[in-house]
Order: structure tokens, then C-alpha cells, then sequence
């Protein structure tokens, strides 16, 4: 009988890792989704949405639904939920892998401003002084943008998976679902007059094509620092989980 394994989702390394352990046949992923994008990317197995109640209900969940193991594959910036994932993992008494993809380097030619927060990144790109008519692209997704409302004279393009209002004249949205390339990367920075990006070091091959793009036209980029990394053990690839699940015996 297939173990279980309950995957904490939303990035590229847990539809992969679902993928890779329905294929196999000796797990049953259930992968868990906070539901903050209303269509998300298909996911093999099973999709659990919504929260748990903190870490006491993640461990009551762990318990309760007979798992053999967590794999902590959210997003990098999820602090609370890794931090949680951990708490559970310890109180239920059951193994925990943190999965995490490395971090982006900056490499010749790249004009990195390196800031710890959105905040700071704010102030950044007030001290960019960009020109008039300039926008600034902010890859930060809907739930992060609102240090940049005060930011004067400068305009905010927005990019999101879901449909939603500007929330302030300065700011426009578009519609818009990756992996993309470095050429449609480029393509839209130079259609849309973007002068600069703030993005935040979420690593990983889907997200650098806009890196790339402003290394081509010159760009600067406003990277917000990765947090503190979770708890160990950690794996940093989806092949790395894998081997972590045999040697616990899982499956």
C-alpha cells in the first residue's frame, strides 16, 4: 500500500516532486495549497486548500491523516509557513524535509541592488531617480506591492496569475502565467518602458528569464535577500526529496 506524503505546495518543486512520486506508484502526495491563486497549475495526486489552524493543527492533520512524512516545499519567502511545518513536525513526531531551490547569483553585467524587504526596496528605487514616463516592474506578486504606493513620480506595472483593481492610480496590472523566456522577457520590459525591476531572490529556471532580459537592455534590479533558510534537513532539489523518502524507508 502506497504511504502518504503531505507536500506544502505552490512552487515549481512541488508539482514536480507530486509528479515525480504518483509516477512512481509507491507514494500518494497530497499536495497543500493556502488558495491565494484562484486557477493554480494542474498537480498529480491529491490537492488539499486552505490552512491548517498554525502549527498545532498542521500536527493535529499529521497525525490524524496517517502521513509518513512532510515535505516543506513552499515558496522560499514563506517564513510562517516553514517555521510552522517545523513546530508540527516536532509535536506529531514525524520527519520533515524542507525542499528549496538555490537562491539566484548575480553574474557579469547584472546591476543588482540588494535590499533586505519591501520596504527597502521602496526606498531603492526612490533613489534611483528614474526618468520621467519610466515604469518600474514589480515581480512580487498582488500581496506585496503596497510599499510602493508612496513611492513619488514613479509609475508600477504589476504582473499576476489572477485578475485584480490597481490599488492606486500609479499602479497597472497584467495578466500573465510563466515559465517565460528571456526574449518575451525582453520583449515586454522594452513594450512596456520598464527602467528597473524589484523581484525577490526566489531562485529557480522559471523566474531568471527577466533577469537575463534586464542583463541584456542594462537594467537595474532591486532583489530582495532571501530570508533565513528553514530548518534542516534540507534538499534543494526535487531528485535530492526523493533520496531523502528512500533512505527514511518511505515507500
Amino acid at each position: 500500500m502506497a504511504e502518504r506524503v503531505l507536500i506544502l505546495g505552490g512552487t515549481e518543486e512541488a508539482r514536480l516532486l507530486a509528479a515525480a512520486l504518483v509516477g512512481g506508484g509507491a507514494f500518494e502526495p497530497v499536495t497543500a495549497l493556502a488558495g491565494r491563486t484562484v486557477d493554480p497549475a494542474p498537480i498529480a495526486g491529491t490537492v488539499r486548500v486552505g490552512g491548517f489552524g498554525g502549527p498545532e493543527g498542521l500536527a493535529e492533520h499529521l497525525r490524524a491523516e496517517g502521513y509518513a512524512a512532510l515535505v516543506d516545499a513552499s515558496h522560499p519567502f514563506a517564513r510562517q509557513i516553514s517555521a510552522h511545518a517545523a513546530q508540527a513536525s516536532r509535536a506529531a513526531g514525524m520527519a520533515r524535509l524542507a525542499l528549496v531551490r538555490p537562491g539566484w547569483v548575480a553574474e557579469a553585467g547584472d546591476r543588482w541592488i540588494e535590499v533586505a524587504d519591501e520596504a527597502e526596496a521602496a526606498a531603492a528605487v526612490t533613489r534611483l531617480r528614474l526618468a520621467e514616463g519610466a515604469d518600474v516592474f514589480l515581480a512580487l506578486g498582488r500581496q506585496r506591492i503596497t510599499d510602493f504606493a508612496a513611492v513619488p513620480d514613479t509609475r508600477f506595472l504589476v504582473r499576476t496569475v489572477d485578475a485584480f483593481d490597481p490599488p492606486w492610480p500609479g499602479c497597472r496590472v497584467i495578466i500573465g502565467r510563466g515559465p517565460f523566456d528571456a526574449a518575451t522577457e525582453r520583449a515586454l520590459l522594452e513594450r512596456q518602458s520598464i527602467a528597473a525591476i524589484v523581484c525577490r531572490n526566489s531562485g529557480g529556471a522559471s523566474g531568471s528569464a527577466k533577469l537575463a532580459a534586464a542583463r541584456a537592455l542594462g537594467l537595474p534590479v532591486v532583489m530582495i535577500r532571501r530570508p533565513v533558510p528553514p530548518e534542516p534537513p534540507v534538499a534543494t532539489t526535487v531528485a535530492e526529496a526523493l533520496a531523502w523518502l528512500a533512505a527514511l524507508g518511505v515507500g
